[in-house]
């Protein structure tokens, strides 16, 4: 497995042209094409339910955050939302012309970790501002272990600064893609959305204040998790009739 790397060299400036894109206005064909593409082989290869869609804001600005074990997340997550949504990814994931394309087109930002990019954070409020979605990892990357990370202080700095409200979301079943190939077996993956939660709006939120958000909000996520995992998907939505659904 390789090692994650978290420094980008390349300079801040050759980003710019992918925020550009995004803080012009929403997804174009692009997203609406991969989604469409992908809706049939997640659903069937991936026996793929998402749990409370209701929970997600008909209009207005929100942000969407969860836990975070593979690359396919980002569809995995995105797939049955009824609006469309703006992914907020490392920046390593551009630079190939065909891959850059797709996920510059489709809605997707960098955030150059580590480095305390204002720029990613810049182009989330303007998503925001427009009464966008934005879509953020609680844990700020991959967690490589199969099991839950540990928060970071993103998520709850810009719901805090913005004070929009937060969905959270948890993903089980993306940990065994990776081993799909190898044990030939492809995994059930289940996406369960929570109930928003809202903070009073900080201008200019300290590194505790916006690690506590972070924390209050990965507990939901944290929970939801460990529900599916416990409990299994279908007990989950037995116990959830008259509140959320299964969707799918």
């Amino acid at each position: 497995m390789k090692p994650q790397v978290y420094h980008d060299p390349r300079p801040a400036e050759y980003f710019d042209q992918f925020h550009d894109r995004v803080r012009k206005g929403p997804p174009g064909w692009t997203y609406r094409g991969v989604r469409v593409a992908l809706t049939w082989p997640v659903l069937t290869f991936f026996r793929y339910r998402a749990i409370g869609l209701e929970n997600i804001p008909s209009s207005g600005p929100a942000i969407v955050t969860l836990n975070h074990f593979s690359n396919f997340d980002h569809f995995l997550v995105a797939v049955m939302m009824k609006r469309e949504v703006h992914f907020m990814a490392k920046s390593q994931l551009f630079g190939r012309p065909g891959q850059t394309y797709i996920i510059s087109h489709g809605g997707v930002f960098p955030v150059r970790r580590g480095a305390h990019d204002l720029e990613a954070f810049k182009t989330a409020h303007t998503i925001l501002g427009r009464g966008g979605i934005v879509l953020m990892y609680a844990e700020g990357g991959r967690s490589r272990s199969k099991s839950l990370g540990t928060p970071k202080a993103g998520v709850g700095r810009l719901a805090l600064e913005s004070g929009v409200p937060v969905v959270p979301a948890a993903i089980e079943g993306s940990q065994h893609v990776r081993d799909t190939r190898r044990r030939l077996r492809i995994p059930k993956v289940t996406v369960q959305f929570g109930e928003p939660v809202s903070f009073p709006r900080v201008a200019s939120p300290s590194k505790e204040q916006s690690q506590k958000a972070s924390e209050d909000v990965f507990e939901h996520v944290r929970t939801m998790y460990d529900g599916l995992v416990s409990q299994g998907r279908k007990r989950v939505i037995e116990s959830l009739r008259g509140g959320a659904t299964a969707t799918g």
